[in-house]
């Protein structure tokens, strides 16, 4: 061990990558981007410890996966990166970017034997062709094209960040400062990760795994003759509605335990607990949606669904291709890959009874495949 603390940056929105899955969650076998690298640093053991920061909507996710130090990214790589050094208690830091994913251990290990020599070790690479700028030929021999990882004195770095300005890496910073950087020869195959074509220039990355992961669902509403019923996202003719927080779609509430469970998400209580008057009312059609769009974020593909729904009354029968519609269209997917289903209880129990509608879903998901896309 070195004294020295690892910060990965896993927070950003890959606004520039091009997909909706965001880069972090692309799967390398059937690990995530960053679980992949972070892995890959600490076979390493160089570090006392390996800090990850994340955004708001994937920390807890994340946190499923290790048991790396989990830290709530900002709005900036900087802001992140000053979130994360108040974890930090060693000597050095070593900062790098989840995007930068095939560092190979030999780099790696040139940029930490020069641990010492300098407040921030940068590596860089040189400018093979003619530089322009403004107009204007410049030399291309006094151009340095900088990489990441960085490794700095922790004061000096931290001590760096206090000023107003933002700083696009560390060493910009450390110098702006008033302290010292010395520069290394870096690697052309620590390519980082930016638009979806730079995945072609990572050679360490593996396809996906091609599992198939289900998940099921199952949910209970009993009626209330107040509201208007809703199933499947679909409007049901009936003087009834449910009791619940929010429409009472009991369809839609075992239809999105069925995907997060398949992710491994957790459970619709998790997402949109009933304890939020935010929830209070709401269309969920709505959760859905946003359901919807966070697995696509974290690199899921919904593959197809299948409702079961048990009541004595209403009778859904007729309803059964507009739900079909409705859930396909929120879901993304072919009509014929959401599979509706209806049965009663034979008048028994509750369901039987005629008092609520009980709704059995189950889903299967793969991950994207960067490699065919």
């Amino acid at each position: 061990m070195s004294s020295l603390t690892l910060i990965l940056l896993a927070a950003g929105s890959s606004t520039r990558f091009g997909l909706d899955v965001k880069k972090q969650w692309l799967r390398v076998g059937e690990q995530p981007l960053w679980q992949f690298v972070a892995e890959k640093f600490e076979k390493t053991k160089h570090f006392d410890k390996i800090i990850i920061t994340s955004s708001p909507d994937d920390i807890e996710f994340m946190k499923n996966y290790a048991d790396f130090t989990f830290i709530e990214g900002g709005s900036t790589r900087q802001e992140s990166l000053k979130n994360s050094l108040c974890e930090v208690d060693t000597k050095f830091v070593l900062v790098s970017d989840i995007a930068r994913s095939c560092i190979s251990e030999e780099f790696l290990n040139k940029i930490i034997s020069h641990i010492g020599k300098s407040d921030c070790i940068v590596p860089y690479l040189k400018v093979n062709d003619t530089v322009v700028y403004d107009g204007v030929t410049i030399d291309r021999d006094k151009v340095k094209m900088i990489q990441t990882p960085q490794l700095s004195r922790t004061a000096a770095l931290k001590s760096a960040l206090l000023q107003k300005e933002e700083f696009t890496d560390e060493s910009s910073a450390i110098v702006a400062n008033g302290g010292k950087r010395e520069f290394i020869l870096g690697e052309s195959s620590a390519h980082k990760i930016t638009k979806f074509d730079d995945l072609k220039k990572i050679p360490c990355l593996i396809p996906p795994s091609n599992d198939t992961l289900s998940g099921t669902g199952f949910d209970v509403h009993a009626f209330d003759d107040k509201g208007e019923m809703y199933l499947c996202g679909v409007k049901i003719e009936s003087a009834y509605g449910f009791k619940a927080h929010s429409d009472g779609d009991v369809a839609i509430h075992a239809l999105i335990d069925a995907l997060l469970g398949a992710a491994g998400m957790g459970d619709i209580g998790m997402l949109f607990p009933d304890s939020d008057d935010m929830y209070k009312g709401i269309d969920s059609k709505e959760l859905l949606k946003r359901v919807a769009t966070k697995l696509r974020h974290f690199g899921f593909v919904i593959v197809n669904v299948d409702l079961t729904i048990a009541a004595e009354k209403p009778r859904v029968g007729n309803y059964k291709l507009p739900m079909r519609k409705t859930l396909s269209a929120i879901l993304n997917i072919e009509s014929q890959r959401v599979n509706i289903k209806a049965t009663t209880t034979e008048k028994l129990g509750f369901i039987g009874r005629g008092e609520g509608v009980a709704v059995i879903a189950n889903a299967n998901l793969k991950y994207f495949d960067w490699m065919r896309n």
